[in-house]
């Protein structure tokens, strides 16, 4: 039902530069980190590019890299700051979802890594910072892609040298897909490998490792190029060493270990599990980074299907008159439940970058918990919103030259890149069974609550994440004892729905925080309207449930359709506004055939 006097009045004349304030307020310096980025992809050379070849977009990345790293006045601190990180890619995925990613490996993979090394004295990384050479990071085998402590290159340690031996021993423990070949110019890599000295394995630590110069690869090292994947093309290489040696400062040190001359190891932490968690420690910001792309990618997706639903015209139903897609509300219902997601989405990354920024050490377990399911939820519904956006443009968005059919295959890359969403979301499932406080107990629904009320559908939302994850520790507990994986097979399926229920709470959660930031009245209302629509999805999928738990009443299962039809028809008349808040670039825009071509 609805709650007349609990609905928010009409919005006329919203200002789509007020929601852009809200979206885009990202800590103390936000406006001017987001304003930085997105002129620099307003300039020529990332206008969009589909007629250029593979090898000539893989250049066009590393063009479009060094013109953003002209921006930077001190490339080190922009890979010390998670929140610019994020910034970057958010922007850069807009137009190019290869400079992202080539940028995300040399600035927080591979900078990063060797920012945080204990060397001394310290390496000097001028190269690097001015782009003389391109950073890259080799972390996956073969054979070895989520359990990678268990690789396998192998660094030996000569005592007698005072050297490594680098070695790839077979096929398996090939590096892959790094973006290793000499375009772009000479690389270094930050490479993985299992540290061995003598007859002990320390397990996995991370080395600097040259790979190219002006001439071409260094002597003992192979780089193949793969076979081009769709999306956004990125120089995707297999990588593997024979017996190349390195210097002990190739090791990067810190206080998960430091290798004397005499070749013992000196180390603050436990085990060997832990020293490698601890050496790839950037991931988790990757987590982030791989977030804001698809983030950057699904907002201007949105945009550029709504600018078409408005400018693209069909036979109406009264003859001889044409009218809009956007007037269909088969069109316009669509796009907007994606909208409200996009703004949940936008609001959530905001809220779990700063926490990643300000967590206690105490709290790193879970807030990296909460960053690896931000990032799984992210970009499984980024997908979702670039798939309706490109369905929402008819053919015309298969073609590369619109700039909508490359946004799936970016979100398919970020899907896998930084820990596979499935196996990252099993992780902190299985944590969360025993590892985080229930949700609390639901409170039976009277039936008087309005559906349009976002507190009394968040406490909606609580309950089904209580349901699963009471039901998760129930069936762990009743799985055959002695059977890890059989106990963990038996309760997986309550563990994931734990793990998306929790995560669309905090979503939930910052959304309502992100309007409580809103001053202006207007700007307010519609947030609250578009909160609720994205809440009345989530409810809406799990209504089965919630009627079974007492959450909803049948009357208010039945009315969830109708609340959902009433905010699309008030939303509806401001969905330009809404999408023109993301402010994607009018140079981008506007140099797509299909927004400007009848």
């Amino acid at each position: 039902m609805i709650n007349s006097s609990s609905v928010p009045g009409s919005y006329p004349d919203l200002d789509s530069a007020r929601l852009t304030d809200v979206l885009f307020a990202d800590g103390p310096e936000s406006a001017d980190v987001h304003g930085m980025w997105r002129k620099a992809v307003s300039t020529g050379l990332f206008r969009h590019r589909s007629d250029a070849g593979t090898r000539e977009r893989w250049q066009l990345s590393y063009d479009r890299l060094r013109i953003l790293n002209e921006e930077l006045l001190r490339p080190e601190d922009l890979a010390r700051d998670p929140r610019g990180l994020a910034a970057l890619h958010e922007w850069a995925a807009v137009v190019d979802g290869a400079t992202a990613t080539v940028a995300g490996i040399h600035y927080n993979l591979f900078l990063g890594s060797l920012l945080d090394d204990h060397l001394s004295p310290p390496r000097d990384l001028s190269a690097f910072y001015g782009l003389d050479r391109i950073g890259t990071f080799l972390c996956t085998e073969r054979a070895h892609g989520n359990d990678a402590a268990a690789l396998e290159t192998l660094a030996r340690y000569d005592r007698e040298r005072e050297e490594f031996v680098l070695h790839t021993p077979h096929e398996g423990a090939q590096k892959y897909m790094p973006n290793t070949s000499a375009v772009g110019g000479p690389k270094s890599a930050v490479v993985a490998a299992r540290l061995l000295v003598g007859d002990r394995d320390h397990g996995v630590f991370l080395f600097l490792v040259p790979l190219s110069d002006h001439c071409g690869t260094l002597p003992g090292i192979t780089v193949t190029v793969l076979p081009e994947r769709v999306g956004s093309p990125v120089d995707h290489c297999v990588t593997s060493f024979d017996h190349v040696r390195l210097p002990r400062t190739a090791l990067v040190q810190g206080e998960h270990g430091r290798l004397l001359p005499d070749g013992t190891l000196v180390s603050s932490v436990g085990s060997a599990r832990k020293r490698f968690l601890h050496a790839i420690g950037r991931v988790t910001v990757g987590k982030l980074c791989m977030s804001a792309s698809t983030l950057g990618g699904c907002r201007a997706a949105l945009a550029i299907a709504v600018r078409y639903a408005h400018t693209r015209y069909i036979s109406g139903p009264v003859a001889g008159r044409r009218v809009p897609l956007a007037a269909h509300r088969s069109h316009h219902a669509r796009l907007l439940d994606r909208v409200a997601t996009a703004y949940a989405m936008t609001f959530l990354h905001r809220a779990v970058t700063e926490r990643w920024i300000t967590h206690a050490s105490e709290e790193r377990a879970a807030v990296e918990r909460l960053v690896a399911l931000t990032k799984g939820w992210i970009t499984w519904q980024a997908r979702e919103i670039v798939i309706e956006s490109r369905e929402r443009c008819g053919a015309r968005a298969l073609f590369p030259v619109n700039g909508l059919a490359e946004y799936p295959a970016n979100a398919d890359g970020a899907i896998t890149a930084e820990g596979d969403n499935l196996a990252i979301w099993c992780k902190a499932a299985a944590e969360m069974i025993f590892g985080h406080p229930l949700a609390p107990e639901p409170r039976p629904a009277a039936g008087t609550e309005s559906l349009t009320d976002p507190a009394f559908l968040r406490r909606a939302v609580s309950a089904a994440e209580h349901y699963w994850h009471t039901s998760a520790r129930c069936d762990l507990r009743h799985g055959t004892a002695g059977d890890a994986l059989g106990r963990w097979n038996n309760a997986s399926a309550a563990a994931l729905n734990l793990a998306e229920t929790h995560t669309i709470g905090q979503a939930s959660d910052a959304f309502a925080t992100a309007i409580a930031h809103a001053t202006d009245p207007r700007t307010r209302a519609a947030l609250h309207d578009l909160h609720v629509l994205f809440l009345l999805h989530q409810v809406h999928a799990h209504s089965g449930l919630l009627l079974a738990e007492g959450a909803l009443t049948r009357d208010q299962v039945r009315a969830l359709s109708h609340t959902q039809h009433v905010l699309t028809a008030r939303l509806a008349p401001h969905l330009l506004a809404l999408t023109d808040a993301f402010t994607i670039p009018e140079e981008h825009l506007s140099s797509l055939p299909m927004l400007t071509a009848p």
